[in-house]
């Protein structure tokens, strides 16, 4: 699992070493900080809307059903799928159907420790 002082150690010891690499492999690390960094912005970015926000609080718990989401956020259902299909398209979120029911789950590792860390500190009850 990853936590907000693992990430942080992560980025300062990218950081300082890219000071002490050769042009070459500092050249590389910064693509790849501009890949890290991109990756992160997009995530802030999908987390800046408060329904999304709310349905990944929702899915942090564990699966929820269409219908179970459209209930807990006191929304209609077409405002749900409108949501579920951008973190679907996203890669944050995977469907299971089971009959005619669809239920969501996170499917990102790295998206759930930021929800998890946010859930942490602003939902603590």
């Amino acid at each position: 699992m990853i936590d907000n002082v693992t990430v942080t150690d992560h980025i300062i010891t990218c950081i300082g070493n890219c000071v002490m690499m050769t042009e070459p492999e500092n050249e590389h690390l910064s693509r790849d900080l501009h890949s890290q960094a991109d990756a992160a912005a997009s995530l802030m970015k999908t987390l800046s809307n408060t329904a999304r926000l709310m349905i990944l609080c929702q899915l942090v718990e564990g699966e929820r059903s269409v219908a179970e989401l459209e209930k807990n956020l006191d929304t209609k259902q077409p405002n749900v799928s409108q949501q579920l299909a951008r973190l679907r398209l996203e890669g944050y979120v995977a469907p299971r159907r089971d009959g005619r029911t669809i239920y969501y789950r996170l499917a990102d590792e790295r998206v759930a420790a930021v929800i998890r860390n946010l859930h942490q500190t602003f939902c603590p009850l």
